[in-house]
């Protein structure tokens, strides 16, 4: 059962706008990409079976600095 939420809980003062929030999201899902691509192929190369590779390339996404993305995206207003 999916909850609809009312209005008490609408965008507050302090939250960005929804396009700022759009931006992020794609800055975010962008840095994910290319943190897995590299890792997968850095351990492609070093010679990881798929499986293997497949791991070191969601390390790669786990080891993102989720900190320097948003403050990237609050200093530009844009994606970092």
């Amino acid at each position: 059962m999916i909850r609809r939420r009312g209005p008490e809980h609408a965008m507050t003062r302090d939250a960005p706008p929804h396009g700022d929030l759009q931006q992020l999201a794609a800055a975010v899902r962008e840095a994910c990409l290319t943190a897995a691509r590299a890792g997968y192929e850095r351990a492609a190369m070093a010679g990881l079976c798929h499986e293997g590779a497949m791991e070191v390339s969601l390390d790669a996404i786990r080891a993102l600095d989720l900190d320097a993305l948003l403050t990237a995206h609050a200093a530009h207003g844009k994606k970092p």
